[in-house]
Parts: C-alpha cells; structure tokens; sequence
C-alpha cells in the first residue's frame, strides 16, 4: 500500500494557524477602527435598493483631522504586525521552503496593497478632497474622505469609485465610501 503524496505535518499547521491568525487581527484591528472609536453614525439613510458603492455620511464630534491621522496610524501598526509575523516565518529555521514562499508571496501582496492605498488616496486628495483613508481587503475597498460641508455627492462618488477601480480590480458591490463631515 502506498503512502499518500500530501502529508499535513506539523509545520503546515503552525503555519496556517499562524497566517489565520494574521488574518484575524488584520480584519479585527479594520473592524474596530472602522466601526468603533471616534466615529458615531447619524442620520443613516435606509435605502432598499440595489446601489451598491453608495456614500454614507459620518457625522465626528470631534476633529476630523485626528480621525485620519489616527487611521493611518492604526493601519501602519497592524501592517507592521503582520509584516513581522511573515518575516519571523520567512526567516525561521522551522520553516519549509514551501511555507517561506508562501509567506514570502503574501508579504509582496501586502506590500502591493499598500502601495495602492496609498496611490488611491493622493488620487483623491488630488481631486479635490481635504483627505482620505483607504482600506484594501482582498476583494473589498473600504475609502473615507472628508468633503466638504455639504457633504459627498453622487458624482463625487462616482469620481471616487472610478479612481479606485483605476487603481485596483474590486467589485463594484464590495466598494464602500464614507464621508466624515
């Protein structure tokens, strides 16, 4: 009898629990600054229709300017702990050829999701905005931008979405714009 081709030794498991791990604190570090904190909805429209990617006014009590310096600063750390996690398995003894490339690809598309980030926001600030934050997740774009005191409108959506789809390759549905006021 023969012995299958594909073990799962203890390696592959450290390493995936430990990239499951990342993933994890990576999405729940975006969850709590983007829903948690400074930021208090009001006034939310329910829309029952399908328009997806539509803006959603955020309403700060306090200075607007410290919510996205605090985003930024939040992002980078949460970036910076994932980037030490891939460099600790990168750089094991432990680690197998196959699981330092692996770690290997998916701090080069880290690195590419920053670099995106931060090429889609100056392309916003350079339309017009007073800021902008960008979170790039996989297949979804989470974008924050402080217009002016009217608020976003739909073209200015439009603006921004078309900048974002220029830049990266998401679903139209999973594109969400906030506007903090």
């Amino acid at each position: 009898m023969k012995k299958p081709s594909f073990v799962i030794g203890k390696k592959q498991i450290v390493l995936a629990g430990m990239t499951l791990m990342m993933g994890i604190a990576v999405y729940a570090n975006y969850a709590v600054t983007s829903s948690g904190g400074e930021i208090k909805t009001t006034d939310k429209i329910e829309k029952h229709s399908a328009d997806y990617g539509e803006a959603e006014l955020v309403s700060l009590d306090k200075n607007t300017t410290d919510y996205f310096a605090q985003a930024r600063i939040d992002r980078m750390n949460a970036r910076d702990e994932a980037k030490e996690t891939l460099k600790t398995i990168i750089n094991g003894g432990d680690a197998t050829e196959e699981e330092k490339e692996v770690a290997a690809e998916e701090a080069a598309a880290m690195t590419g999701l920053m670099e995106s980030e931060s090429k889609i926001e100056s392309l916003v600030k350079a339309a017009g905005f007073t800021d902008c934050v960008c979170y790039l997740d996989g297949d979804n774009a989470n974008i924050v931008v402080k217009a002016g005191s009217e608020g976003l409108i739909a073209s200015e959506a439009a603006q921004i979405k078309d900048i974002l789809l220029s830049e990266v390759s998401v679903p139209t549905e999973n594109i969400r714009i906030f506007d903090v006021a």
